[in-house]
C-alpha cells in the first residue's frame, strides 16, 4: 500500500547522489537500521488499519470537545504495541491513547517507543485525508529512529540519527528558498500578543497555513512542502519524536521557542512548541515567533 523505504544501508545526506536523490553505493550501515527497518513495516500496517476504517466509523468517543477518539485510532495504537513486545520486549513504550507502558522485561539503555496511532483524529473522523502514523524510538532521551506515514499518499517518511531523511526510500532536503518572502509556513500561535506576532509572520512570508496534523506538517518540512514550522504549544512528545528527527536529518535546525533541544521528555503531554526553518532564516522566525 505505501512506498516503504528499506533502510539497511543509509548514508549521510550530505553524500546523496543530486542526480538521483538515491544513497551513493556503498554505504554506512546505520547503527539503527533494524530499529528503522521495522518501525517501516509496522507502520505500514497501522496504516492498513487506518485505511480499512476510513470513512466506515463504527464507533467515535470524545475525549474533549475538539479531540476526537476513533476506534481505528485504538486499533492502530494497539498493533503497534503488540508489535513492538513482540520484537523487542525489554523497550519501554509511551503511546498516546494507553500512556506509558513499562517494558516487559528490566529497560535496556532507555530504549523507549514513542507512538501516535493516528494524527490528525479530527480530519480523520471527518473524512479529511490529511493524518498519519508517527513511531519514534528514542535513547537515552534522544530519537535515534523515526517515521511518519500517510496512508492516503502512500508516503512514508522515514530517518535515523546517523542517517538521512527519506521518503520512500529516497533521500530529501529541507526547504533551500534564499527569500523569506516566498516561504509557506504552517503557522500556529498563542498566548500572549497572539495577534501581534501572527501578523508580523504573515508579513514576512508567502502564506500561512493549517493541516491538522502536526506530525505530518512537520515531517513535511523535510522534503520542503513546508518551508517552516512554527507552532508555540499544544504538541506532545508523539507528535515530535519522528517527524523532529526526520526535519534535523533532512537540514531543517529545529528547536523549541527558546532555542533549545527540541525533544525534551520531561514535558507534560500538549506542552511542547516547536520552530523547524532552514538555517538561515531560523533565528529570524523564531525572533518574530518569541516578540512580546
Amino acid at each position: 500500500m505505501t512506498g516503504q523505504a528499506q533502510p539497511a544501508d543509509v548514508a549521510d545526506p550530505d553524500v546523496a547522489d543530486p542526480e538521483s536523490d538515491r544513497f551513493d553505493a556503498p554505504a554506512a550501515r546505520s547503527a539503527w537500521a533494524d530499529e528503522l527497518a521495522f518501525t517501516v513495516a509496522t507502520a505500514a500496517a497501522a496504516g492498513v488499519v487506518l485505511m480499512d476504517h476510513y470513512e466506515q466509523l463504527e464507533r467515535i468517543d470524545h475525549k474533549s470537545a475538539r479531540d476526537a477518539v476513533t476506534e481505528a485510532d485504538h486499533l492502530s495504537e494497539a498493533l503497534v504495541i503488540a508489535a513492538i513486545r513482540a520484537r523487542f520486549p525489554a523497550d519501554a513504550i509511551l503511546a498516546e491513547e494507553s500512556g506509558a507502558h513499562a517494558a516487559s522485561e528490566p529497560l535496556v539503555n532507555g530504549r523507549t517507543w514513542v507512538i501516535d496511532p493516528l494524527d490528525g483524529t479530527v480530519n480523520y473522523a471527518n473524512g479529511l485525508p490529511v493524518f498519519c502514523v508517527s513511531i519514534g524510538f528514542v535513547v537515552d532521551g534522544r530519537p535515534m529512529a523515526g517515521v511518519v506515514l500517510d496512508p492516503t499518499r502512500g508516503e512514508t517518511f522515514a530517518a535515523t540519527s546517523d542517517g538521512p531523511a527519506t521518503l520512500n526510500g529516497r533521500a530529501i532536503r529541507a526547504s533551500s528558498k534564499d527569500r523569506l518572502s516566498d516561504f509557506v509556513v504552517s503557522l500556529s500561535l498563542s498566548g500572549r500578543s497572539v495577534v501581534t506576532r501572527a501578523r508580523a509572520i504573515r508579513r514576512e512570508v508567502r502564506v500561512a497555513r493549517s493541516m491538522g496534523s502536526g506530525a505530518l506538517a512537520l515531517a513535511y518540512v523535510g522534503n520542503g512542502r513546508f518551508d517552516a514550522v512554527i507552532q508555540e504549544t499544544s504538541l506532545s512528545l508523539w507528535d515530535v519524536a519522528a517527524a523532529g528527527l526526520i526535519a534535523e536529518r533532512a537540514g531543517a535546525t529545529v528547536t523549541n521557542f527558546t532555542g533549545s533541544d527540541w525533544y525534551d521528555a520531561s514535558r507534560p503531554t500538549r506542552t511542547i512548541g516547536v520552530i523547524a526553518a532552514p538555517a538561515t532564516f531560523h533565528g529570524r522566525l523564531l525572533e518574530l515567533a518569541s516578540r512580546r
